[in-house]
């Protein structure tokens, strides 16, 4: 067990435990906390979604057999818009039950009765293999190559200098390129305490700056009722 007195919380793993009961709810809490991880619960996919609006983890821990929205169709309509490993608990555990856990987008997979070390460990070990994400500082957003030492785009002789909260918004969308971005995700990765209007005005100053034709976007685009989805060319 580590010790945490002189940790500070947000250097610790956000987990994000989802289960309908509530004693093993509970008892993952606990266990995960004083195993060195910063632990929200949630007793339903619904209440999962409210809190994932809110907040940004590292990893989630699933179970597949909840009342209303199962633990497999949560999972698969979280990943198909994050990247966040997510690992099942059930107590199903056959070869078939397994292959559609991983066919839904889980990472890991963990059967009932498990013991509480076995699941540390695993998240361990999800979590070493994520990839951290890089702060990109240099890259190409269509015909535009930003630098981040001066906050510009540059093409050539043509220059457009962004502002601060541009920068800081390109640089959010950047260092998830590809992947769909909610307005609440954007304004945490930004350190922007705003609301999604004023996360909307921004992403459209800045397309502004960096499409040809706004309304036919090819770098910065809108998914509708998901967010923002970048594409740049890392250097």
């Amino acid at each position: 067990m580590q010790n945490l007195a002189f940790v500070n919380p947000e250097d610790l793993p956000h987990i994000l435990v989802v289960d309908d009961d509530e004693r093993i709810r509970n008892l993952l809490l606990r266990y995960l906390q004083e195993n060195g991880f910063l632990v929200v619960a949630a007793a339903s996919a619904g209440e999962a979604d409210d809190i994932l609006a809110r907040f940004l983890f590292d990893a989630l821990v699933v179970d597949i057999m909840m009342p209303g929205e199962t633990g497999l169709s949560f999972t698969k309509r979280f990943k198909e818009l994050h990247d966040t490993p997510v690992l099942l608990l059930t107590a199903l555990g056959e070869t078939d039950d397994k292959i559609a856990g991983f066919e839904s987008g889980a990472d890991d997979y963990l059967s009932k009765p498990f013991e509480p070390r076995e699941l540390v460990l695993r998240l361990q070990a999800i979590l070493r293999r994520r990839p951290r994400p890089e702060t990109l500082k240099n890259f190409r957003v269509g015909r535009w190559q930003y630098d981040e030492a001066v906050n510009e785009l540059q093409d050539g002789e043509d220059i457009i200098r962004l502002t601060t909260v541009e920068g800081n918004l390109l640089r959010a969308l950047a260092s998830r390129a590809g992947e769909v971005i909610s307005r609440e995700d954007l304004a945490a990765l930004c350190d922007l305490d705003a609301g999604e209007r004023t996360i909307d005005v921004q992403v459209t100053r800045l397309r502004r700056k960096l499409e040809d034709d706004v309304k036919r976007p090819r770098c910065l685009q809108t998914v509708r009722g998901r967010g923002y989805m970048l594409r740049i060319e890392s250097e």
